[in-house]
Protein backbone atom coordinates (compact mmCIF):
# COMPACT_ATOMS: atom_id res chain seq x y z
CA UNK A 1 0.00 0.00 0.00
CA UNK A 2 1.23 3.27 -0.87
CA UNK A 3 1.52 6.71 1.68
CA UNK A 4 -0.36 9.55 0.33
CA UNK A 5 2.10 12.58 -0.29
CA UNK A 6 0.03 15.22 1.96
CA UNK A 7 2.63 18.13 1.17
CA UNK A 8 2.67 20.04 -2.43
CA UNK A 9 5.43 20.39 -4.63
CA UNK A 10 7.67 23.57 -3.37
CA UNK A 11 8.62 24.82 -6.67
CA UNK A 12 7.70 24.93 -10.61
CA UNK A 13 9.96 24.02 -12.97
CA UNK A 14 9.74 25.03 -16.35
CA UNK A 15 11.16 24.66 -19.62
CA UNK A 16 9.83 26.74 -22.33
CA UNK A 17 10.05 24.52 -25.37
CA UNK A 18 10.02 27.62 -28.11
CA UNK A 19 13.80 28.12 -26.63
CA UNK A 20 14.91 24.49 -25.75
CA UNK A 21 17.17 23.02 -28.14
CA UNK A 22 16.72 19.62 -26.31
CA UNK A 23 20.53 19.01 -25.38
CA UNK A 24 20.00 17.31 -22.76
CA UNK A 25 22.58 19.24 -20.54
CA UNK A 26 20.13 19.78 -18.19
CA UNK A 27 19.57 15.72 -17.13
CA UNK A 28 22.92 15.92 -17.42
CA UNK A 29 23.77 18.79 -14.96
CA UNK A 30 21.17 17.96 -12.12
CA UNK A 31 21.51 15.33 -9.68
CA UNK A 32 18.32 15.10 -8.00
CA UNK A 33 16.45 13.68 -11.07
CA UNK A 34 14.14 16.81 -12.13
CA UNK A 35 14.43 16.43 -16.18
CA UNK A 36 14.29 13.32 -17.86
CA UNK A 37 14.74 14.05 -21.93
CA UNK A 38 11.47 11.87 -24.08
CA UNK A 39 11.41 12.22 -27.71
CA UNK A 40 10.37 16.13 -28.77
CA UNK A 41 10.37 17.38 -25.20
CA UNK A 42 11.85 17.82 -21.41
CA UNK A 43 9.46 16.23 -18.79
CA UNK A 44 9.88 17.94 -15.54
CA UNK A 45 9.73 16.28 -11.90
CA UNK A 46 9.63 19.41 -9.81
CA UNK A 47 9.00 17.36 -6.73
CA UNK A 48 12.03 16.57 -6.75
CA UNK A 49 13.83 19.93 -6.90
CA UNK A 50 16.24 22.09 -4.46
CA UNK A 51 17.12 25.03 -6.39
CA UNK A 52 20.33 24.44 -6.75
CA UNK A 53 20.27 26.11 -10.05
CA UNK A 54 22.59 23.96 -11.62
CA UNK A 55 20.35 23.44 -14.72
CA UNK A 56 19.76 27.25 -15.47
CA UNK A 57 23.64 27.84 -15.32
CA UNK A 58 24.42 25.48 -17.50
CA UNK A 59 21.45 25.83 -20.22
CA UNK A 60 22.52 27.38 -23.35
CA UNK A 61 19.20 28.47 -24.36
CA UNK A 62 18.40 30.07 -20.69
CA UNK A 63 15.13 27.78 -21.42
CA UNK A 64 14.67 26.96 -17.61
CA UNK A 65 12.52 28.75 -14.93
CA UNK A 66 12.07 27.61 -11.54
CA UNK A 67 9.26 29.33 -9.61
CA UNK A 68 8.30 29.10 -6.09
CA UNK A 69 4.64 27.80 -5.70
CA UNK A 70 2.29 29.09 -3.77
CA UNK A 71 0.24 26.75 -2.34
CA UNK A 72 -2.02 27.99 0.05
CA UNK A 73 -2.78 26.56 3.38
CA UNK A 74 -5.83 27.59 5.82
CA UNK A 75 -4.27 30.27 7.99
CA UNK A 76 -3.91 29.46 12.11
CA UNK A 77 -2.22 31.42 14.27
CA UNK A 78 -0.53 28.46 15.52
CA UNK A 79 -0.24 26.27 13.07
CA UNK A 80 1.74 27.21 10.55
CA UNK A 81 2.77 25.70 7.30
CA UNK A 82 6.37 23.93 8.34
CA UNK A 83 4.73 23.06 11.43
CA UNK A 84 2.20 20.98 9.67
CA UNK A 85 4.40 19.85 6.63
CA UNK A 86 7.06 18.19 9.57
CA UNK A 87 4.02 16.25 11.12
CA UNK A 88 3.18 15.09 7.48
CA UNK A 89 6.83 13.86 7.02
CA UNK A 90 7.16 12.31 10.70
CA UNK A 91 4.00 10.65 10.40
CA UNK A 92 5.01 8.91 7.46
CA UNK A 93 8.31 7.86 8.01
CA UNK A 94 8.45 7.70 11.96
CA UNK A 95 12.18 9.24 11.67
CA UNK A 96 14.08 12.70 13.33
CA UNK A 97 14.10 15.31 10.01
CA UNK A 98 17.00 16.09 8.92
CA UNK A 99 18.66 19.16 7.66
CA UNK A 100 21.89 20.95 6.21
CA UNK A 101 23.63 24.27 6.63
CA UNK A 102 22.12 26.67 9.22
CA UNK A 103 19.71 27.39 11.33
CA UNK A 104 16.91 28.13 9.09
CA UNK A 105 14.40 30.28 11.07
CA UNK A 106 13.60 33.94 10.91
CA UNK A 107 15.41 34.98 14.21
CA UNK A 108 17.08 38.66 13.68
CA UNK A 109 20.77 38.72 13.50
CA UNK A 110 22.12 40.94 16.57
CA UNK A 111 25.11 42.26 13.62
CA UNK A 112 22.25 43.60 12.03
CA UNK A 113 21.28 45.99 14.69
CA UNK A 114 25.00 46.95 15.43
CA UNK A 115 26.82 50.10 13.73
CA UNK A 116 30.15 50.51 13.50
CA UNK A 117 31.19 54.30 14.68
CA UNK A 118 33.16 56.27 12.36
CA UNK A 119 35.76 59.33 13.20
CA UNK A 120 35.50 62.73 12.07
CA UNK A 121 37.95 65.74 12.54
CA UNK A 122 39.10 65.83 16.35
CA UNK A 123 39.97 62.00 16.00
CA UNK A 124 40.78 61.63 12.25
CA UNK A 125 40.10 59.23 10.17
CA UNK A 126 42.56 57.14 8.91
CA UNK A 127 42.92 56.57 4.81
CA UNK A 128 43.81 52.50 4.51
CA UNK A 129 45.03 53.35 0.74
CA UNK A 130 47.97 55.35 2.09
CA UNK A 131 48.36 54.70 5.51
CA UNK A 132 49.40 50.88 6.93
CA UNK A 133 46.89 48.74 8.53
CA UNK A 134 48.11 45.94 10.09
CA UNK A 135 45.31 42.70 10.07
CA UNK A 136 47.92 40.18 11.24
CA UNK A 137 46.94 38.46 14.50
CA UNK A 138 49.01 35.60 16.73
CA UNK A 139 46.48 33.36 18.06
CA UNK A 140 47.71 31.54 21.56
CA UNK A 141 48.59 32.01 24.69
CA UNK A 142 50.30 35.80 25.25
CA UNK A 143 52.45 36.44 28.49
CA UNK A 144 50.94 39.00 30.95
CA UNK A 145 54.44 40.30 31.14
CA UNK A 146 57.28 40.66 29.15
CA UNK A 147 60.84 40.02 30.60
CA UNK A 148 64.40 41.33 28.39
CA UNK A 149 67.99 41.60 28.83
CA UNK A 150 70.13 44.41 27.84
CA UNK A 151 69.39 48.19 26.16
CA UNK A 152 68.97 49.63 23.07
CA UNK A 153 69.19 47.16 20.05
CA UNK A 154 71.41 44.56 21.79
CA UNK A 155 68.69 42.62 24.17
CA UNK A 156 66.99 39.46 24.63
CA UNK A 157 63.64 37.99 25.36
CA UNK A 158 63.51 36.42 28.81
CA UNK A 159 60.24 35.84 28.95
CA UNK A 160 59.52 31.84 27.62
CA UNK A 161 57.02 32.15 24.70
CA UNK A 162 54.35 29.59 24.00
CA UNK A 163 53.68 28.63 20.41
CA UNK A 164 51.26 30.57 18.53
CA UNK A 165 49.58 30.90 14.87
CA UNK A 166 50.48 33.68 12.63
CA UNK A 167 47.34 35.10 10.52
CA UNK A 168 48.00 37.17 8.13
CA UNK A 169 44.31 38.02 8.24
CA UNK A 170 41.72 37.47 10.82
CA UNK A 171 39.52 35.33 8.64
CA UNK A 172 39.93 31.32 8.34
CA UNK A 173 38.39 28.76 6.59
CA UNK A 174 35.97 26.69 9.01
CA UNK A 175 36.50 22.64 10.01
CA UNK A 176 34.69 21.08 7.12
CA UNK A 177 35.52 17.18 7.04
CA UNK A 178 36.54 15.14 4.25
CA UNK A 179 33.01 12.93 4.09
CA UNK A 180 30.82 15.60 4.54
CA UNK A 181 32.94 18.02 1.63
CA UNK A 182 34.90 16.77 -1.36
CA UNK A 183 38.33 16.23 -0.85
CA UNK A 184 38.01 18.76 -4.18
CA UNK A 185 36.38 21.00 -1.63
CA UNK A 186 39.24 20.74 0.80
CA UNK A 187 41.59 21.34 -1.65
CA UNK A 188 40.56 24.52 -2.61
CA UNK A 189 40.57 25.88 0.88
CA UNK A 190 44.20 24.29 1.47
CA UNK A 191 45.16 25.72 -1.54
CA UNK A 192 43.66 29.75 -0.34
CA UNK A 193 44.59 29.26 2.79
CA UNK A 194 48.68 28.82 2.07
CA UNK A 195 48.39 31.39 -0.45
CA UNK A 196 46.64 34.50 2.26
CA UNK A 197 49.08 33.14 5.02
CA UNK A 198 45.72 32.16 6.87
CA UNK A 199 44.24 28.44 8.21
CA UNK A 200 42.04 25.54 7.29
CA UNK A 201 40.24 22.63 9.45
CA UNK A 202 40.55 19.51 8.59
CA UNK A 203 37.09 18.79 10.33
CA UNK A 204 36.67 15.37 12.38
CA UNK A 205 37.63 13.12 9.80
CA UNK A 206 41.37 12.76 9.29
CA UNK A 207 43.96 14.62 7.09
CA UNK A 208 43.64 12.91 3.04
CA UNK A 209 47.09 12.50 1.89
CA UNK A 210 46.44 14.94 -0.82
CA UNK A 211 46.19 17.75 1.94
CA UNK A 212 49.95 17.08 3.59
CA UNK A 213 51.42 19.40 0.88
CA UNK A 214 49.39 22.24 2.80
CA UNK A 215 49.81 20.69 6.77
CA UNK A 216 51.40 24.31 7.80
CA UNK A 217 48.43 26.48 7.15
CA UNK A 218 45.96 23.13 8.45
CA UNK A 219 44.00 22.99 11.76
CA UNK A 220 43.47 19.33 12.65
CA UNK A 221 40.44 17.88 15.56
CA UNK A 222 39.95 15.90 17.26
CA UNK A 223 36.31 14.80 18.07
CA UNK A 224 34.93 12.81 20.11
CA UNK A 225 34.92 9.65 17.57
CA UNK A 226 38.52 10.14 17.21
CA UNK A 227 37.88 9.53 13.51
CA UNK A 228 41.49 9.34 11.80
CA UNK A 229 43.18 10.63 14.89
CA UNK A 230 46.87 9.00 15.23
CA UNK A 231 50.44 10.70 15.80
CA UNK A 232 50.32 11.39 11.98
CA UNK A 233 47.52 13.06 12.13
CA UNK A 234 48.49 15.22 14.59
CA UNK A 235 52.05 16.00 13.51
CA UNK A 236 50.92 17.21 10.05
CA UNK A 237 49.49 20.20 11.36
CA UNK A 238 49.77 23.68 12.46
CA UNK A 239 47.52 23.34 15.37
CA UNK A 240 44.92 21.11 16.68
CA UNK A 241 41.41 21.98 18.02
CA UNK A 242 39.33 19.61 20.51
CA UNK A 243 35.41 19.83 19.06
CA UNK A 244 33.45 19.61 22.24
CA UNK A 245 30.17 21.83 20.68
CA UNK A 246 29.24 22.54 17.55
CA UNK A 247 26.71 25.28 17.12
CA UNK A 248 24.29 23.78 14.60
CA UNK A 249 23.95 20.64 16.66
CA UNK A 250 24.51 22.13 20.41
CA UNK A 251 24.62 19.21 23.08
CA UNK A 252 25.24 15.94 20.48
CA UNK A 253 27.60 14.50 18.10
CA UNK A 254 28.61 14.36 14.71
CA UNK A 255 26.88 12.33 11.74
CA UNK A 256 28.45 10.91 8.58
CA UNK A 257 25.52 9.44 6.32
CA UNK A 258 27.37 6.01 5.67
CA UNK A 259 26.12 6.52 1.91
CA UNK A 260 29.03 9.43 1.48
CA UNK A 261 31.61 7.12 3.16
CA UNK A 262 33.44 5.77 -0.09
CA UNK A 263 36.96 3.71 -0.32
CA UNK A 264 38.89 6.79 0.34
CA UNK A 265 36.74 8.30 3.38
CA UNK A 266 36.78 4.70 4.54
CA UNK A 267 40.73 5.00 4.93
CA UNK A 268 40.95 8.61 5.64
CA UNK A 269 38.85 8.44 9.08
CA UNK A 270 39.77 4.78 9.59
CA UNK A 271 35.93 3.18 9.52
CA UNK A 272 34.05 0.57 7.32
CA UNK A 273 32.97 1.79 3.96
CA UNK A 274 29.22 2.16 3.77
CA UNK A 275 29.21 2.92 7.41
CA UNK A 276 27.59 5.89 9.12
CA UNK A 277 30.19 7.74 10.91
CA UNK A 278 28.94 8.64 14.07
CA UNK A 279 30.13 10.54 17.48
CA UNK A 280 29.08 10.37 20.27
CA UNK A 281 27.66 13.42 22.22
CA UNK A 282 30.15 13.48 24.59
CA UNK A 283 33.94 12.74 24.61
CA UNK A 284 33.39 9.63 26.65
CA UNK A 285 37.21 11.04 28.99
CA UNK A 286 35.75 14.12 29.56
CA UNK A 287 33.26 15.05 32.63
CA UNK A 288 35.02 18.28 33.92
CA UNK A 289 37.60 21.05 33.24
CA UNK A 290 40.20 18.42 34.75
CA UNK A 291 39.24 15.56 32.47
CA UNK A 292 39.76 18.48 29.07
CA UNK A 293 42.87 19.65 30.67
CA UNK A 294 44.56 15.88 30.15
CA UNK A 295 43.29 16.10 26.42
CA UNK A 296 44.93 19.10 25.92
CA UNK A 297 48.48 18.14 27.82
CA UNK A 298 48.44 14.78 26.39
CA UNK A 299 48.02 16.22 22.64
CA UNK A 300 50.43 18.91 23.56
CA UNK A 301 53.02 16.12 24.55
CA UNK A 302 51.98 14.10 21.62
CA UNK A 303 53.32 16.67 19.28
CA UNK A 304 56.64 17.65 21.74
CA UNK A 305 54.45 21.13 22.76
CA UNK A 306 55.35 22.55 19.60
CA UNK A 307 51.25 22.86 18.60
CA UNK A 308 49.03 25.02 20.29
CA UNK A 309 45.43 23.07 20.91
CA UNK A 310 41.75 25.32 20.95
CA UNK A 311 38.89 23.73 22.07
CA UNK A 312 35.71 24.29 20.32
CA UNK A 313 32.59 24.61 22.30
CA UNK A 314 28.85 25.70 21.02
CA UNK A 315 27.44 29.02 22.35
CA UNK A 316 25.11 28.53 24.95
CA UNK A 317 24.09 30.21 28.24
CA UNK A 318 27.07 29.12 29.89
CA UNK A 319 29.66 29.69 27.35
CA UNK A 320 31.85 31.79 29.51
CA UNK A 321 32.07 29.84 32.30
CA UNK A 322 33.20 27.39 30.27
CA UNK A 323 35.63 29.33 28.51
CA UNK A 324 37.16 30.60 31.42
CA UNK A 325 37.93 26.57 32.96
CA UNK A 326 39.02 26.27 28.58
CA UNK A 327 41.70 29.06 30.04
CA UNK A 328 42.72 27.03 32.84
CA UNK A 329 42.97 23.93 31.21
CA UNK A 330 46.17 24.69 29.16
CA UNK A 331 44.47 25.08 25.66
CA UNK A 332 45.44 28.24 23.97
CA UNK A 333 42.45 29.69 22.01
CA UNK A 334 38.71 28.61 22.76
CA UNK A 335 36.59 28.53 19.40
CA UNK A 336 33.07 29.57 19.81
CA UNK A 337 30.12 28.29 17.32
CA UNK A 338 27.18 30.23 17.20
CA UNK A 339 23.70 28.85 16.39
CA UNK A 340 24.11 29.93 12.86
CA UNK A 341 26.53 27.77 12.00
CA UNK A 342 26.24 25.19 9.10
CA UNK A 343 25.99 21.74 8.76
CA UNK A 344 26.90 18.44 6.45
CA UNK A 345 23.57 17.01 8.90
CA UNK A 346 21.64 17.80 11.71
CA UNK A 347 18.40 16.78 13.79
CA UNK A 348 16.32 19.98 12.33
CA UNK A 349 14.40 20.50 15.58
CA UNK A 350 18.62 21.35 17.20
CA UNK A 351 19.33 22.88 13.92
CA UNK A 352 16.73 25.22 14.27
CA UNK A 353 16.19 25.75 18.53
CA UNK A 354 19.06 25.38 19.99
CA UNK A 355 22.06 27.43 20.89
CA UNK A 356 22.49 31.36 21.32
CA UNK A 357 23.72 34.33 19.03
CA UNK A 358 27.34 34.22 18.59
CA UNK A 359 27.38 37.88 19.21
CA UNK A 360 26.29 37.15 22.60
CA UNK A 361 28.70 34.34 23.04
CA UNK A 362 31.43 36.51 22.37
CA UNK A 363 30.71 39.54 24.63
CA UNK A 364 30.04 37.32 27.61
CA UNK A 365 33.41 35.14 26.98
CA UNK A 366 35.11 38.21 26.05
CA UNK A 367 33.71 40.02 29.60
CA UNK A 368 34.25 37.03 31.84
CA UNK A 369 38.02 35.88 31.03
CA UNK A 370 39.04 40.23 31.57
CA UNK A 371 36.83 40.03 34.59
CA UNK A 372 39.37 37.29 35.76
CA UNK A 373 42.56 38.69 34.52
CA UNK A 374 43.09 36.06 32.02
CA UNK A 375 42.22 37.17 28.96
CA UNK A 376 45.85 36.96 27.49
CA UNK A 377 45.77 33.28 28.01
CA UNK A 378 43.51 31.97 25.58
CA UNK A 379 42.90 33.40 22.07
CA UNK A 380 38.82 34.00 20.85
CA UNK A 381 37.82 32.06 17.82
CA UNK A 382 34.49 33.04 16.47
CA UNK A 383 32.15 31.31 14.17
CA UNK A 384 28.88 30.87 12.99
CA UNK A 385 26.87 32.85 9.98
CA UNK A 386 29.35 35.34 9.09
CA UNK A 387 27.74 36.97 6.05
CA UNK A 388 30.40 39.85 5.09
CA UNK A 389 33.33 41.64 6.17
CA UNK A 390 30.56 43.90 8.48
CA UNK A 391 30.33 40.88 10.48
CA UNK A 392 33.59 39.91 11.25
CA UNK A 393 34.75 43.72 12.00
CA UNK A 394 31.37 43.69 14.27
CA UNK A 395 32.90 40.31 16.02
CA UNK A 396 35.96 41.86 16.51
CA UNK A 397 35.40 44.68 17.91
CA UNK A 398 32.96 42.23 20.55
CA UNK A 399 36.14 40.56 21.55
CA UNK A 400 37.10 37.89 19.05
CA UNK A 401 41.06 37.89 18.07
CA UNK A 402 39.58 36.01 14.60
CA UNK A 403 36.78 34.17 13.21
CA UNK A 404 36.00 30.94 10.87
CA UNK A 405 33.65 30.77 7.87
CA UNK A 406 31.94 27.96 6.48
CA UNK A 407 29.09 28.79 4.74
CA UNK A 408 30.69 31.81 3.15
CA UNK A 409 33.39 30.02 1.82
CA UNK A 410 31.02 27.01 0.24
CA UNK A 411 28.65 29.83 -1.67
CA UNK A 412 32.11 31.24 -2.66
CA UNK A 413 33.09 27.57 -4.28
CA UNK A 414 29.29 27.59 -5.75
CA UNK A 415 26.56 26.24 -3.17
CA UNK A 416 23.51 27.18 -3.31
CA UNK A 417 22.55 26.91 0.40
CA UNK A 418 19.81 24.34 -0.66
CA UNK A 419 20.54 22.70 2.92
CA UNK A 420 20.50 19.00 1.11
CA UNK A 421 24.58 18.46 2.14
CA UNK A 422 23.69 15.21 3.90
CA UNK A 423 22.17 13.77 0.62
CA UNK A 424 25.38 13.03 -1.15
CA UNK A 425 23.92 14.71 -4.23
CA UNK A 426 25.46 18.27 -4.35
CA UNK A 427 25.58 18.67 -8.26
CA UNK A 428 28.25 21.45 -7.81
CA UNK A 429 30.80 18.83 -6.51
CA UNK A 430 30.93 20.77 -2.88
CA UNK A 431 28.92 18.08 -0.47
CA UNK A 432 29.67 14.92 -2.30
CA UNK A 433 31.93 11.69 -2.91
CA UNK A 434 30.00 11.22 -6.10
CA UNK A 435 33.25 10.80 -9.08
CA UNK A 436 31.27 12.51 -11.34
CA UNK A 437 30.03 15.27 -9.57
CA UNK A 438 32.77 15.97 -7.66
CA UNK A 439 34.87 16.29 -10.71
CA UNK A 440 33.16 19.70 -11.60
CA UNK A 441 34.74 21.36 -8.90
CA UNK A 442 38.23 22.48 -10.08
CA UNK A 443 40.30 22.99 -7.06
CA UNK A 444 42.62 25.41 -8.60
CA UNK A 445 39.35 27.97 -9.98
CA UNK A 446 37.95 27.22 -6.48
CA UNK A 447 40.92 27.98 -4.27
CA UNK A 448 40.97 31.42 -6.33
CA UNK A 449 37.18 32.25 -5.57
CA UNK A 450 37.57 31.36 -1.92
CA UNK A 451 41.12 33.59 -1.89
CA UNK A 452 39.13 36.31 -3.83
CA UNK A 453 36.57 36.59 -0.99
CA UNK A 454 39.19 36.20 1.99
CA UNK A 455 41.30 39.27 -0.04
CA UNK A 456 38.21 41.17 -0.41
CA UNK A 457 36.15 41.18 2.94
CA UNK A 458 40.11 41.63 4.40
CA UNK A 459 40.29 45.08 2.57
CA UNK A 460 37.24 45.87 3.97
CA UNK A 461 37.98 44.91 6.97
CA UNK A 462 40.91 47.56 6.62
CA UNK A 463 38.39 50.09 5.48
CA UNK A 464 35.99 50.00 8.18
CA UNK A 465 38.96 50.16 10.75
CA UNK A 466 40.05 53.38 8.76
CA UNK A 467 36.80 54.86 9.09
CA UNK A 468 36.59 53.69 12.82
CA UNK A 469 40.24 55.32 13.32
CA UNK A 470 41.84 52.11 13.63
CA UNK A 471 45.15 51.19 12.24
CA UNK A 472 45.14 47.37 13.50
CA UNK A 473 43.49 44.36 14.52
CA UNK A 474 44.62 44.37 18.65
CA UNK A 475 43.26 48.11 18.59
CA UNK A 476 39.96 46.78 17.41
CA UNK A 477 39.68 43.65 19.54
CA UNK A 478 37.52 44.35 22.22
CA UNK A 479 36.83 47.95 21.08
CA UNK A 480 33.27 48.28 22.22
CA UNK A 481 33.32 51.87 22.06
CA UNK A 482 33.48 51.47 18.10
CA UNK A 483 30.00 49.89 18.62
CA UNK A 484 26.75 51.70 18.77
CA UNK A 485 23.16 49.37 19.04
CA UNK A 486 20.22 50.27 17.08
CA UNK A 487 16.52 48.64 17.92
CA UNK A 488 18.68 46.80 20.73
CA UNK A 489 16.75 46.73 24.12
CA UNK A 490 18.60 47.52 27.25
CA UNK A 491 19.19 43.74 28.38
CA UNK A 492 20.86 42.97 25.22
CA UNK A 493 23.03 46.20 25.14
CA UNK A 494 24.12 45.04 28.86
CA UNK A 495 25.23 41.28 27.96
CA UNK A 496 26.55 43.10 24.78
CA UNK A 497 28.42 46.44 26.93
CA UNK A 498 27.74 48.62 24.11
CA UNK A 499 26.04 51.79 24.21
CA UNK A 500 22.76 52.86 22.44
CA UNK A 501 22.71 54.96 19.41
CA UNK A 502 23.05 58.58 20.18
CA UNK A 503 25.23 57.59 22.90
Amino acid sequence: MSVANYIPNKYDVVVDPSRCRMCGRCEENCSYGVFRKEQDRIVTFPSNCVVCHRCISFCPADAITIRERTATYRHHPHWDEESREDIYNQANTGRVILGGMGNARSYPPIFDRLLLDACQITNPSIDPLREPMETRVYLGKKPATVEITGSGRDVELKTSLSPNLKLETPIMVAHMSYGAVSLAAQKSFAMAAQRLGTYMGTGEGGTHPDLLAYKDNIIVQVASGRFGVSPDYLANSAAIEIKAGQGAKPGIGGHLPGEKVDAEVSRTRMIPVGSDAISPAPHHDIYSIEDLAQLVRALKEATDWKKPVFVKIAAVHNAAAIAAGIARADADGVVIDGFKGGTGAAPKVLRDHVGIPIEAAIASVDAKLRNQGIRNEVSIIASGGFRNSADLTKAIALGADAVYIGTAALIALGCRVCGKCYMGMCPWGIATQTPRLVSRLDPIEGAQKVANLITAWTHELQELMGAAGINSIESLRGNRDRLRGYLLDENILEVLDVKTVGA
